[in-house]
C-alpha cells in the first residue's frame, strides 16, 4: 500500500487561483484515532484514483462541535461552529464531504442557522455519485463471494435517510449482502451516539456496544461493514468481547472499496 496521498489544502488551492470540486472535512476522529486515519487514508486514494479535484482544510478544520451540543454544551457548540463557518464562508466553499456522519448531520442540519450554507454529502453517497457518472469502477477483488452485514450509523439512517447509498456499494463488490433483525430505520445505535463516546457506561446489565455486536454476529458475516469512526470502534471492541469470532473483521465502506482494489 502506497502512501504516496496526494491531499491538497484549501489554502494550497486558494494561492493556485483553483476552487475545488468537493472540500473533504476530516474530522476530529478521521484526523487523530489511528484506526479512523486508516479510513481517512482509503478514502483519500479512492479520490486520487477517480481524478477528483478536492482540498482538506488542513489544520484551520476544528471539531463541528458535534459531542458538545449532544452533551448540552450549546455555548461551546456555537462558538467552535462560528469558526468553522469563518473559514468555510471565506473559502467559498460549496459542496463538502465526510467520513463522519456526525460532522455529516451537523454540517448539513446544523450550521445553515448560524449562517453556513453548504450542500454536505456523506462519504458513501459521494463515491456512489462517482460511480454512478463512471468516475469510479468497483470490482468485488479479495471480497467476492463473502459475506457483509451493514451496520446503519444512526446519524446517518435515521437522522438523515440515507440507507441505500452504502448498501449499494457493498452489492457492487459481488458479495452476500445479509441484514441484521434491527436494520434500516429499525437499527440500533452502536453506542457511541450522543456523545457517549466519550463517558463512561452507565450502570446496567449489558453495554450497547456488545449488543449490537450480537446482533451483527446472528447474520455469521465474514465482515461487518461500518459507514463511521464511531461505530468502528465500538463494533471492534465488541467482537474482541467475543473469542469464538474474534476473526470477523470491522472495515468502512471506503476500505472495503480502496482494499478490493488494491488502491
Amino acid at each position: 500500500m502506497s502512501e504516496n496521498l496526494v491531499v491538497p489544502t484549501m489554502a494550497e488551492m486558494l494561492a493556485q487561483g483553483k476552487q475545488p470540486e468537493v472540500l473533504f472535512w476530516v474530522g476530529c476522529a478521521g484526523s487523530f484515532d489511528d484506526r479512523a486515519k486508516k479510513i481517512t487514508k482509503a478514502f483519500v486514494r479512492i479520490l486520487n484514483r477517480a481524478n477528483v479535484s478536492f482540498a482538506v482544510l488542513g489544520t484551520e478544520e476544528s471539531c463541528t462541535g458535534d459531542p458538545a451540543k449532544r452533551a448540552g454544551n450549546e455555548f461551546l457548540f456555537q462558538m467552535q461552529a462560528m469558526m468553522n463557518i469563518e473559514v468555510l464562508n471565506a473559502y467559498k466553499a460549496k459542496k463538502i464531504v465526510t467520513a463522519c456522519p456526525h460532522c455529516f448531520n451537523t454540517l448539513k442540519n446544523e450550521y445553515p442557522e448560524l449562517g453556513g450554507q453548504y450542500e454536505v454529502v456523506h462519504h458513501t453517497e459521494f463515491l456512489k455519485s462517482l460511480l454512478n457518472e463512471g468516475r469510479l469502477t468497483i470490482e468485488g477483488g479479495q471480497f467476492k463471494g463473502k459475506k457483509i452485514t451493514f451496520h446503519d450509523p444512526c446519524y446517518l439512517g435515521r437522522a438523515n435517510k440515507v440507507y441505500e447509498a452504502p448498501r449499494e456499494l457493498i452489492q457492487k463488490l459481488d458479495v452476500e449482502l445479509v441484514e441484521m433483525k434491527r436494520s434500516k430505520a429499525n437499527g440500533l445505535c452502536c453506542g457511541a451516539g450522543g456523545a457517549q463516546m466519550f463517558k463512561d457506561a452507565e450502570a446496567g446489565t449489558k453495554e450497547i456496544n456488545i449488543e449490537r455486536t450480537e446482533d451483527a454476529l446472528e447474520t455469521h458475516p465474514d465482515i461487518i461493514a461500518a459507514g463511521c469512526p464511531f461505530c468502528n470502534t465500538m463494533l471492534t471492541d465488541g467482537i474482541k468481547n467475543k473469542e469464538k469470532e474474534s476473526d470477523v473483521k470491522v472495515l468502512d465502506i471506503a476500505e472495503l472499496i480502496a482494499n478490493a482494489q488494491d488502491l
